[in-house]
């Protein structure tokens, strides 16, 4: 049986782009695309690749970008010159559509609206979602992926949580029914369902805004209301006031939503916001010894700018080429930053083209393709990889490697973060990430911790359960239907999608029809291309909105230059890495990442002691 959904008119904004490229561009875009359907990108060889990833960009940036329109509230247009830093809601990136990404603006789509429209109420929880969580998705035993550390897997948390949040809506919760012999402590299964935009249309699929900006701005370190931006700052010299172990004063905790991202707040997060907390102190020091006459404010929001940049570069040219480590694309990501030229010749002439692929995208002119920026639901929908966490942290020494102590995940969570940030220095809390593996994304390798989670107010939430009905109830299509949605051919079999057969029988099990799998699992059960960490299907949305943050994003193109952020900073963030940001603030990990490739591959083992820890 299909999906049932609601029939719907199409909202009037709600449209795709429409084609304006060059005949010749759509020839070539088109034939790329019918070469990666016959033989696939990731079998030819790299320039052929990257020449199809190039083509299939073109592609979804035509047919796969629609847009769902504006909030109520409408601002004026802006000038560069009075909003040349990043405003706490992210208003005035796009000065044309001042409302475009920022916080409260609708999330858009990567496909048609028609395929949005959510099933009716019975079609939408089969097959029952907690079964699917039981059956298919709870880990028998931890599965890792082992070309990976786990500071990866708190990488993507981290920047998550800057680039979109859903509000919940306070009534009405979905309830789940429990299946046979379910131990689950209450039945149904409550928890609330996607708080939808109240400016859409009555005939219209629903859409859904973010409570926080969709730029690559750091707000989930600097703060999504002005109040906790501004009680996060010392106000003197730039910087943000951190306590002993590197977080903003506990105080401040208090302006957080405690049933927002707060909630879902951890040691490998804390880790990370410490770092880059740090090197916002480090930027302002840099740029306040360069220029002493900048201001506090000024030396405040510059030093915001460098930082995000070097967070769009380092999860660009680190953590991408991590996840998704085929020549093809880290190649790929790398032409993203730098173009096709490379870094060592782009640093030596400087820009000369305004060509992105020639000359990387950091520094080109705005790009929007025509439709103003957002993130999507299906972008969300693909970045759905809690199987990267584990079921359990080995804290160690970085001086010998000896285990210090063995924590389940649970205990690691938002009120005991403080307390193990105390317990031992936070270089060897990154040495112990560094040297510990995450989980891979597939079947059977969903966390324990997070499918029986404690909400703020005590009660417990299975969030294998939630992130099926999340993808379902904000209308992203199931599995072959999205796989048509982005012109790839649908499977017609489980077999076919799995290549294993004990596999393709528990799906089949479950959903009995290939219409029906979700999307979600689908991902999961889908061969990975050499080298990747996630599924191709996955990387379709992956291609076009990797670019898509960047080239539309004014601090990251039109106003990437020294008169904004200074010569100093811009040569900041030439100069960062994910390595360069480590060792400026713990030199002690030197030994560790001596000989690693890449800071989110595993670290080296620190010389065992000679003498037992545990005699």
């Amino acid at each position: 049986m299909r999906s049932v959904r609601k029939p719907v008119r199409p909202a009037r904004r709600a449209q795709p782009s429409p084609d304006r490229r060059p005949r010749a561009v759509r020839v070539l875009a088109h034939t790329a695309e019918r070469i990666d359907g016959l033989v696939g990108w990731s079998r030819l060889w790299s320039p052929a690749g990257l020449a199809v990833l190039v083509g299939l960009r073109s592609q979804l940036r035509a047919h796969n970008l629609v847009d769902t329109g504006r909030p109520g509230t409408v601002l004026p247009p802006g000038v560069a010159d009075e909003h040349r830093v990043r405003a706490v809601d992210g208003t005035y990136n796009d000065l044309r559509e001042p409302r475009a990404g920022s916080a409260g603006s609708r999330f858009g789509r990567n496909v048609p609206v028609e395929l949005t429209a959510p099933e009716d109420d019975d079609s939408i929880c089969e097959p029952n979602p907690r079964l699917v969580s039981r059956r298919l998705l709870t880990r028998r035993e931890f599965r890792p992926a082992t070309t990976l550390n786990l500071l990866a897997a708190a990488w993507i948390q981290f920047e998550v949580h800057d680039w979109f949040n859903h509000a919940p809506e306070p009534t009405d919760p979905w309830r789940i029914g429990l299946p046979d012999g379910d131990d689950w402590p209450e039945d149904p299964m409550r928890f609330p369902r996607t708080a939808a935009d109240a400016t859409g249309s009555a005939d219209a699929p629903p859409v859904y805004a973010s409570t926080v900006s969709h730029w690559w701005d750091g707000s989930q370190m600097y703060g999504e209301t002005a109040e906790y931006a501004d009680r996060i700052r010392t106000h003197e010299g730039g910087r943000i006031g951190l306590d002993d172990v590197g977080l903003p004063p506990i105080e401040t905790e208090e302006l957080l939503d405690p049933n927002g991202q707060a909630a879902n707040f951890w040691v490998g997060l804390a880790l990370l916001h410490s770092l880059f907390l740090r090197e916002h102190n480090a930027i302002a020091d840099r740029l306040a010894s360069a220029y002493p006459a900048m201001t506090d404010q000024a030396l405040y929001d510059t030093a915001r700018l460098v930082n995000a940049a070097s967070m769009a570069k380092i999860h660009t040219v680190d953590w991408t080429p991590a996840i998704i480590a085929h020549p093809t694309t880290v190649a790929a990501m790398r032409g993203n930053w730098f173009g096709l030229l490379g870094e060592r010749l782009s640093g030596r002439l400087g820009r000369f083209t305004d060509n992105d692929i020639l000359s990387g995208i950091p520094g080109s002119p705005t790009h929007d393709g025509g439709v103003p920026f957002a993130l999507t639901e299906e972008f969300v929908a693909v970045y759905r990889m809690h199987p990267l966490l584990p079921d359990t942290v080995e804290f160690r020494s970085g001086d010998d490697d000896h285990v210090v102590a063995e924590h389940p995940m649970a205990d690691l969570l938002a009120t005991d973060v403080r307390r193990h940030l105390a317990a031992q220095s936070a270089a060897d809390l990154l040495y112990s990430f560094g040297r510990a593996h995450p989980g891979a994304l597939s079947l059977h390798n969903f966390p324990a911790a997070m499918q029986n989670l404690a909400r703020p107010d005590g009660t417990p939430i299975d969030l294998a359960t939630v992130d099926i009905m999340r993808v379902r109830e904000r209308g992203v299509p199931r599995y072959n239907e999205f796989r048509r949605a982005l012109r790839l051919a649908p499977v017609t079999t489980f077999r076919d999608l799995t290549g294993d057969d004990e596999t393709a029988a528990e799906l089949a099990e479950v959903y009995g029809d290939i219409e029906r799998l979700d999307l979600m699992v689908g991902l999961y059960a889908e061969p990975k291309p050499p080298g990747f960490g996630f599924s191709d299907t996955a990387f379709r949305i992956f291609i076009l909105m990797a670019s898509r943050r960047l080239s539309c994003d004014r601090f990251f193109t039109a106003d990437f230059r020294p008169e904004v952020y200074t010569e100093v900073g811009m040569a900041w963030v030439r100069h960062t890495s994910m390595r360069s940001v480590l060792l400026r603030h713990h030199p002690t990990l030197t030994p560790a990442l001596r000989g690693v490739a890449n800071p989110f591959a595993p670290w080296t083992p620190a010389p065992a002691s000679r003498e037992d820890p545990y005699p």
